[in-house]
């Protein structure tokens, strides 16, 4: 019962940070964003403290953990692998233009417009 108070609570300070952005239109944009952010922040902190928010802590932080054990390629690795696949781009559209030419060279005999 109490996460739903939360999320409640969470969804009141959304919508009274976007309405006093508005409400205060004639003020500087930069204060009226500064406001915006805070109330994010204070909602994004009630919103932690809940079961749902809790878990998507802990899967940010596990999330870290595994972005920090990939082995990422030197840059060499990256390199040699571009200049395979832009090699491999300029043989794959040589042999489509080759099959096309000798696909409208074909139709072209068939159809009797050929010379």
């Amino acid at each position: 019962m109490s996460d739903k108070i939360k999320f409640l609570l969470v969804a009141l300070i959304v919508i009274g940070a976007i309405a006093g952005f508005y409400y205060f239109g004639n003020q500087p944009m930069a204060i009226r964003v500064i406001g915006l952010l805070m109330a994010a922040a204070v909602a994004a902190a009630v919103l932690l403290q809940t079961a749902a928010g809790k878990h998507t802590w802990a899967f940010i932080g596990e999330s870290r953990t595994e972005v920090r054990k990939i082995v990422w390629p030197t840059r060499k690795e990256t390199t040699q692998t571009t200049a395979m696949v832009m090699v491999m781009v300029v043989v794959s559209a040589a042999i489509l233009w080759l099959f096309d030419s000798i696909l409208t060279w074909i139709v072209k005999i068939v159809t009797g417009q050929g010379s």
